[in-house]
């Protein structure tokens, strides 16, 4: 029995995916022990924040690892599409997390409000630069996969860890030169709020693949007015599009076509799956011919007696 699973191009692909993983896994919790350390010793808040927001993308990053390793388990009897959503679901995981850590993020910036503590700017400056150079790194190595959902769930912490600790870096000056305490705390309120904004995005998608939405950027409208330009193609209808895995589109739906014979479909059915490919990047597809008008209620499973062509 054969099932539906990717080509061998996807295999390696996993595979360099995986070692980019492994990369960054190493290079994160190296940083999350440089930080935890000077955090502690600087008495900063916004260091430990960033502990913290690095120890869920070290979880993230993971999770996306072992995602990735699911991916490549070929399809069976019981998994006929194989594992492909396995780094949605961990998209979505990582992105759940973030919010949680973000809003620890804010209750401890509130309570260091009400308490300050004499903080080491020198100590958050050159940590903090270290950060920027460290997680630029991995973010450059997650940019060749950002059309995976998976790995652009990590690529957006890897930016958000950059940006905040270039943010850190300032704030370390801001209070070198004013003395100011208060901008340490602040500074965490700032990054928490980009790690919950950076969430959003990922969790909707993620969502709206587990759900079975339409995918992003493909709009059904647009694939029926394509489909009906195919020479022998006389309607459409019950299309759906969803999405297998963060970049792999299938579809389904009933065409009308005249009462012709095998050879002509096959040619018919070869054009449209060309046009699917090629123009919206459908791949899976399952789509039945039928020549007689269908109940549509019974998802066309009862033919009706009355022949397309005289509806």
């Amino acid at each position: 029995m054969h099932f539906h699973g990717g080509h061998d191009h996807g295999h390696s692909h996993g595979s360099a995916t995986a070692r980019t993983l492994r990369i960054a896994l190493i290079f994160t919790v190296a940083y999350i022990v440089l930080l935890v350390i000077a955090g502690i010793r600087a008495h900063s808040l916004a260091l430990l924040s960033e502990a913290g927001h690095n120890v869920s993308d070290f979880l993230a990053l993971l999770l996306s690892w072992f995602a990735v390793y699911l991916e490549e388990r070929p399809p069976s009897a019981t998994k006929t599409y194989g594992y492909q959503r396995a780094g949605v679901l961990a998209a979505f995981v990582n992105a759940g997390s973030l919010v949680l850590i973000s809003l620890m993020i804010f209750y401890e910036a509130i309570q260091r409000f009400y308490h300050p503590a004499q903080v080491h700017a020198g100590t958050m400056m050159w940590v903090a630069g270290a950060g920027v150079v460290l997680n630029g790194a991995i973010a450059l190595l997650l940019l060749r996969g950002r059309r995976d959902l998976n790995l652009r769930s990590a690529l957006i912490h890897e930016i958000g860890d950059t940006l905040s600790t270039a943010a850190v870096i300032l704030g370390g000056w801001a209070i070198l030169v004013t003395g100011h305490e208060w901008i340490d705390p602040a500074l965490s309120v700032i990054i928490g709020g980009m790690i919950l904004w950076s969430s959003v995005g990922i969790i909707r998608e993620s969502l709206n693949i587990l759900l079975e939405g339409t995918p992003r950027g493909i709009d059904p409208a647009k694939i029926e007015a394509e489909l009906m330009k195919v020479p022998g193609v006389m309607g459409v209808h019950h299309l759906h599009v969803w999405s297998i895995g963060s970049d792999a589109h299938a579809l389904s739906c009933h065409m009308e076509i005249g009462d012709v014979p095998l050879s002509e479909s096959t040619v018919i059915m070869n054009e449209i799956r060309q046009r699917l490919a090629e123009q919206f990047h459908i791949d899976h597809t399952t789509i039945q011919f039928e020549h007689v008008a269908c109940e549509v209620t019974n998802g066309c499973a009862i033919p009706q007696s009355t022949p397309w062509q005289n509806k």
